[in-house]
Formats: structure tokens, C-alpha cells, sequence
């Protein structure tokens, strides 16, 4: 069966062809209402690749969603985003949900200091099932600035124009980075329950009995299996603990690793080799780091 390549999007101009909408005032930047668009049919924009950091707030979503293991109706606001060469899926022809949608290019904020800053913006990589759940008081607060954003682009351009829409889109993203800080506070007995399926995986694979024919896991291994994506495990987890997924795998490598310097006589070379490393002298280094000793300076002490 031959697979299916998404439709590549390279511009705001291109996107609002594809939704029928009027040219965009701005050519790197627009936001509208979902009421504004229409469907179009063409099965060849069923799933399209885009150029543009896109951010979207919806309503009404048709059926129910996944969030992790479970599934929730979205009637009240959620909030997507994706960002530059990731693949989104066209609205079925039977269903349009309400709200709205920010899309700008990259270039756009490249000269400014939020062209940095967004790459620490994790939620661009997020799963659509791991959407932004907002308050009735937080999606008005999106909305203003949406807007107000819309209202700005829509202006004639002039030399106050790019600065005040950046401005806008950086103040829309920390309301957005610390509606997810919520999220996450606020989903607690979720999260909590991610974090003991978690804990049972990580204490599984390094107790499995084969552990010696596998290499040192990775985070993918995790979020395959927790269905989450590799940036919202890391950030639910360090909310939780305040470590990264990265940082707890670590942790339990190196429990395992005392062990087998306490209760076996592995050279720190075997026991390297063990855990998947390639050369001793990484598995040495990562131990210092973690113990201020170094794996033979920690046999001798028990010793």
C-alpha cells in the first residue's frame, strides 16, 4: 500500500488558500475564527506538513479525545500547537469546531528574542492528546489576545507593526506555559498514577532477567508505552519530582550499578558494558557525577 505524503505547506498565503480564506493582511502572520474557513474535500490536504508554528484554540471537538490511558469529551476550550514541520490532520467535512487560530512563520520572530525562546516552549511538541484543558477564565483570556492579535495584523504594516504582534504572541505563550504548569498541578491524581506506571516500567526493565542482553533504555522506550510525548512526560515528570525522564533513568542505572559493585566482583568495565555503554570511561563519568565518587572509589568504601 502506498503511503499517503502530507501536503506541504510553505506559507500563511498557501494555508489560507487551502481553508478558503481572504489573503492574509500580514505575509508572515494571521489569525481567524474557525467560523471564517471552510473544509475543503480534496483528500490530497487531509494531512499537511507546515512551515508555520500554528496555535489553536477549539470548542465543540467532535466525540472524545485520549488524554494518556484515558479519554475526555472536550466541549470546553483546549488549546493545540504545533510547530514547524510536523504533520496535522484537516478537519472532517461533517465537523468544524469553533474558535480560533494563530500560524506564523518562523522568519517572523527570527530576529527577535522570541526566536530563541520559543524552542524552550516544550508544548510545540506535545501530542494532540495531551491538549491544553482551559478554564472558562483562561480561554478568555486566550481569546482577548487572539483578538487582539487579529485586530493588529489586520492594521496597515508600519514600523510599530512587527514588535507589537511579537509582543502579543510572546505574552500569548507565557499565559500558555503557565496554563500548563497548572495542568499539571491541577490533574494530580492522573499525573500521580503516570508516575507509579512509570516507576513499575523503570523498576521492570532494569529487574527484567535478560536486562544483561539490553542496552540502557531510552525515553522513547517510556513514551511508547505510556503514550505520552517525549517533552510531556519530562514535564509532567519534573513537576512532579522535579526531575527529567532522562534524570530518573539515570537514577535507577546507577541504584542498579551500586548493587553490582556492592554484591558482585563485575569489573566497572563489565558493568559498563551491562548497561549498554560503549566505553567505560562514560558510565565512570556519569557515576562521578551522580556520587562524587568514582565506581571503584565506592566498592572500596564498602569495603
Amino acid at each position: 500500500m502506498k503511503k499517503e505524503v502530507p501536503y506541504h505547506v510553505k506559507s500563511v498565503s498557501e494555508q489560507h488558500r487551502i481553508l478558503s480564506l481572504p489573503k492574509p493582511h500580514h505575509p508572515l502572520v494571521s489569525v481567524f475564527n474557525f467560523d471564517e474557513m471552510q473544509y475543503n474535500a480534496d483528500q490530497q490536504y487531509r494531512n499537511i506538513l507546515l512551515d508555520l508554528y500554528c496555535v489553536s484554540i477549539k470548542r465543540n471537538v467532535y466525540g472524545k479525545m485520549k488524554y494518556g490511558q484515558n479519554h475526555y469529551d472536550f466541549d470546553e476550550g483546549v488549546m493545540v500547537f504545533t510547530g514547524p514541520k510536523q504533520v496535522v490532520s484537516n478537519i472532517p467535512e461533517n465537523h468544524k469546531p469553533s474558535g480560533w487560530c494563530l500560524v506564523f512563520h518562523p522568519d517572523f520572530i527570527r530576529k527577535h528574542p522570541l526566536g530563541a525562546k520559543i524552542k524552550e516552549y516544550a508544548f510545540f511538541s506535545y501530542a494532540v492528546h495531551e491538549a491544553l484543558h482551559l478554564s472558562a477564565e483562561e480561554e478568555e483570556t486566550v481569546i482577548n489576545i487572539m483578538k487582539m492579535l487579529q485586530a493588529e495584523s489586520a492594521k496597515n504594516i508600519d514600523g510599530f507593526t512587527e514588535p507589537v504582534i511579537i509582543s502579543y504572541i510572546d505574552l500569548l505563550l507565557s499565559y500558555a506555559d503557565r496554563f500548563y504548569n497548572r495542568q499539571f498541578i491541577t490533574r494530580k491524581t492522573l499525573n500521580s498514577d503516570l508516575l507509579s506506571r512509570f516507576e513499575a516500567l523503570l523498576n521492570d526493565y532494569f529487574d527484567h532477567p535478560e536486562q544483561q542482553e539490553m542496552p540502557l533504555p531510552t525515553v522513547h522506550y517510556f513514551t511508547d508505552r505510556l503514550h505520552f510525548s517525549p517533552n510531556y512526560l519530562s514535564n509532567l515528570l519534573n513537576s512532579l519530582t522535579g526531575k527529567s525522564t532522562q534524570q530518573h533513568i539515570q537514577d535507577k542505572l546507577i541504584e542498579k550499578a551500586k548493587e553490582l559493585l556492592a554484591t558482585t566482583e563485575l569489573s566497572v568495565a563489565e558493568i559498563a558494558y551491562t548497561f549498554g555503554f560503549e566505553y567505560p570511561q562514560s558510565f565512570n563519568k556519569l557515576f562521578r557525577n551522580k556520587t562524587k565518587l568514582s565506581p571503584l572509589a565506592y566498592r572500596k568504601l564498602l569495603h
